[in-house]
């Protein structure tokens, strides 16, 4: 019996462990995942609301394509880009 008497105390002192990692695991998540929402709920904003943040009312909402945005040219015809 005498190995025994830190059997209380050890368990205790692994379950105090256990506990900490899952504690500390579950709060990481959960902060990861309140930043994503606040993130994504920014993004929503300014795309809906542009003259709030900064842009124009104009700019909100236009779409990604080159031609209507105008940062890419096309160089080559739809037939020629397969070809090459």
């Amino acid at each position: 019996m005498s190995k025994l008497s830190g059997v209380f105390t050890g368990g205790a002192e692994a379950y105090g462990k256990f506990l900490e990692v899952f504690i500390d695991g579950h709060w990481w998540v959960v902060g990861d995942a309140l930043e994503n929402v606040g993130k994504t709920t920014k993004r929503l904003l300014v795309n809906a609301y542009p003259f709030i943040y900064g842009g124009s009312s104009s700019t909100g909402l236009r779409g990604s394509s080159p031609e209507v945005s105008g940062y890419a040219k096309p160089c080559k015809d739809i037939e020629k880009r397969f070809k090459d």
